[in-house]
């Protein structure tokens, strides 16, 4: 189940953490991966190890924030493979402070990039995967843009922004055969969680009932599953996989 051989998936964001595992976890289950960030390092690094593991891998240097080079990014894609199958939209920057004292390229930096860069990515894909009629499209938002939390309004209003584009788009292109999903991680293992001191990080323990953080391959199963034909009649649906820190 959940084999995915021969479909192409392009994951954003993908040079570490979430994106990362995900990118790994979609290459085993048999797809032919594009990998896409900023960092060309990290990302020869990845397309070094899934090609390793006898999977087809190919990197793209992509800031999500900028439109040509998402344009030029999909072009190399399309051209590579041939087709696009899957858009993971994982890409994200935070840039926290209280409210009242955001600066103003703060806030437009992390909504150009978490909301903005997901729906240029979608509109590419979309050129593909409507003449295709077929495509999954899987957006990563994240528990605290369906609870809140203190000193993030930019990252959690972008998030939220994100799942209202999942519904939105989902319901656009429905009669296309393609499906449009969002999975909202909690706190997990990350370079972006990493940077929290010890303190918080026991005391957010206590708010999951699994009593633990989850690790990127908690949520990398959740993609594969919703990229999966399995999941051919899901859309418009945000899966949280957060240890049951928010239940809708």
């Amino acid at each position: 189940m959940f084999r995915l051989k021969d479909k192409v998936a392009l994951v954003t964001g993908a040079s570490q953490g979430i994106g990362r595992d995900t990118a790994l976890a979609l290459a085993e289950a048999g797809a032919k991966v594009a990998v896409a960030a900023r960092n060309e390092e990290k990302l020869a690094a990845l397309v070094k190890e899934i090609t390793a593991a006898g999977e087809e891998a190919f990197a793209v240097k992509m800031d999500v924030a900028d439109a040509e080079q998402v344009r030029a990014g999909f072009k190399a894609v399309v051209e590579k493979f041939g087709r696009l199958d899957i858009l993971v939209n994982n890409a994200a920057i935070t840039r926290d402070g209280l409210a009242m004292r955001m600066k103003a390229e703060d806030w437009d930096a992390v909504i150009r990039t978490n909301l903005t860069g997901a729906h240029l990515c979608i509109q590419q894909a979309l050129l593909t995967m409507v003449r295709a009629r077929r495509g999954r499209i899987v957006n990563i938002a994240s528990v605290v843009a369906q609870m809140g939390n203190a000193g993030q309004a930019n990252y959690v209003a972008a998030k939220a922004g994100l799942i209202g584009l999942t519904k939105a788009i989902a319901i656009e292109i429905a009669s296309r055969n393609i499906t449009v999903n969002a999975v909202a991680p909690g706190f997990i293992k990350t370079p972006m969680t990493g940077v929290l001191p010890d303190k918080v990080k026991e005391d957010l323990k206590t708010r999951i009932p699994l009593g633990r953080m989850g690790c990127p391959r908690d949520v990398a199963a959740a993609v594969v599953f919703l990229a999966s034909d399995e999941a051919g009649y899901i859309t418009g649906h945000v899966l949280d996989v957060n240890g049951g820190m928010y239940m809708a």
